[in-house]
């Protein structure tokens, strides 16, 4: 650990030991070293790495300490997908330039690291003020949009096909993704590697941490052709995007998130497989609390977010929040009980769950129906998006490693102040 505070990194989405997984209690101290031994288990797919320290995850990964973990397969390697250079990792974050041109986050202490407490006051008494404090509860927004750490970002294309893996890994803003010729979205991979069967999709809906795969066919365009993938309006002020007061573009506005140019000629002839993986059926029967799932509630009490009341400590565990390895269970997480109701980014580590259900309260159908076209909810995930007034039921298979793992908001600031709890996978 090079840096001059406490640091772990986390491997989003790998199936591994608890000691491995990037736990905050596991950071180490500057100057320090942690050694980290794992066997990859998980099938191909893209995910992903970043810092996961205690009360500055969202300042570590806004500062740089995130990047890429894409898995192969020889099931994958069979379809004869678009590799090397025409296999592109795309990683989507905003971020805001002061005037001397360095990335600007919240207002901080001078002196390193700081635990929750310390950053609320921070908060309330640093240059940023209210808008700070504001930022901490909705999440910090951008004003700027970066692919890859570049702002204008350009991708110079032939005309062939292309995998283009896309990852949200901004610390707050949910992307509604389309192109702006009104070009469906080929989806053929989410969090958790390749699906049955391609997808199409006018737009697809990216909170943060989520991944998805998309099969991009240019071989039709024309030379000089000039395509944008856009990011299109939503109903962003009923999730609070509009309170959020700390941007020039707020949550559910319209803007560009990247350009593709065709420069170059290809005889290249890749065909879209029909059929890609084997992803097992859903079998909810199989729970062993199917009849009764187990509900996790987000809340906001004394302006702090938290999942059933509780903000997150670092060893406590409830007993329900205690499962038994080797066993299926039904979640269940509802977005209707806080005082100041948002979008969340759900993440289980230690899993990769399926999507079985969701709902949603009537008076908030008009914010979620402006995004739920763009769910891509079939095949393996880690992280969703739920919004509120929803509830979403997972079907989560726990494998055999025993341990503490931690499920949370991937809305960074919502975590670092609360919203993510342990549990425990037990004998």
């Amino acid at each position: 650990n090079e840096l001059p505070e406490p640091t772990i990194i986390h491997w989003h989405g790998l199936l591994m030991p608890a000691a491995m997984d990037g736990h905050p209690r596991n950071a180490i101290s500057p100057g320090q070293h942690f050694r980290y031994e794992f066997e990859v288990q998980n099938r191909a797919g893209t995910y992903w790495f970043h810092a996961h320290p205690d009360g500055r995850t969202g300042a570590q990964i806004y500062f740089g300490q995130a990047g890429f973990l894409t898995v192969g397969d020889e099931e994958e390697a069979a379809l004869k997908l678009p590799e090397g250079a025409y296999d592109v990792p795309l990683m989507i974050q905003d971020r805001k330039v002061n005037g001397d041109n360095q990335f600007a986050y919240l207002s901080q202490p001078a002196g390193g690291m700081m635990g929750r407490g310390g950053m609320m006051k921070s908060a309330m008494m640093g240059d940023g003020g209210m808008d700070d404090m504001m930022a901490r509860m909705m999440g910090f927004l951008g004003d700027q949009i970066l692919v890859n750490g570049r702002p204008d970002f350009v991708l110079p294309v032939a005309t062939r096909a292309y995998r283009l893996r896309l990852l949200n890994a901004s610390n707050a803003r949910i992307y509604k993704l389309a192109w702006n010729d009104g070009s469906p979205l080929t989806v053929i991979g989410t969090d958790g590697g390749l699906l049955e069967t391609p997808l199409l999709r006018r737009y697809v809906t990216l909170a943060p941490a989520e991944r998805i795969d998309v099969w991009a066919d240019f071989s039709h365009q024309p030379l000089g052709t000039r395509m944008t993938l856009e990011s299109r309006e939503f109903a962003g002020d009923i999730s609070m995007g509009g309170m959020m007061g700390n941007t020039e573009l707020p949550m559910g506005a319209r803007f560009p998130v990247l350009n593709v140019r065709v420069t170059q000629h290809s005889d290249a002839s890749n065909v879209l497989p029909m059929h890609m993986a084997q992803v097992p059926a859903v079998r909810p029967q199989e729970a062993v609390n199917f009849s009764r799932p187990r509900v996790f509630s987000i809340t906001m009490g004394m302006m702090t977010w938290g999942i059933d009341g509780r903000r997150f400590e670092m060893d406590s565990v409830t007993a329900s929040e205690t499962v038994r390895r080797e066993t299926t269970e039904i979640w269940e997480f509802r977005n209707e009980a806080s005082m100041m109701l948002m979008a969340h980014s759900m993440h289980v580590h230690g899993v990769q769950f399926r999507v079985l259900k969701r709902t949603v309260a009537t008076e908030f159908s008009r914010a979620r129906d402006s995004v739920a076209g763009g769910y891509v909810d079939e095949g393996w995930k880690d992280t969703v998006l739920i919004m509120p007034g929803e509830r979403i039921r997972l079907l989560l298979r726990f494998g055999g490693y025993t341990g503490t793992f931690l499920y949370h908001c991937h809305m960074l600031e919502h975590e670092d102040s609360g919203l993510m709890r342990n549990y425990l996978i037990r004998a």
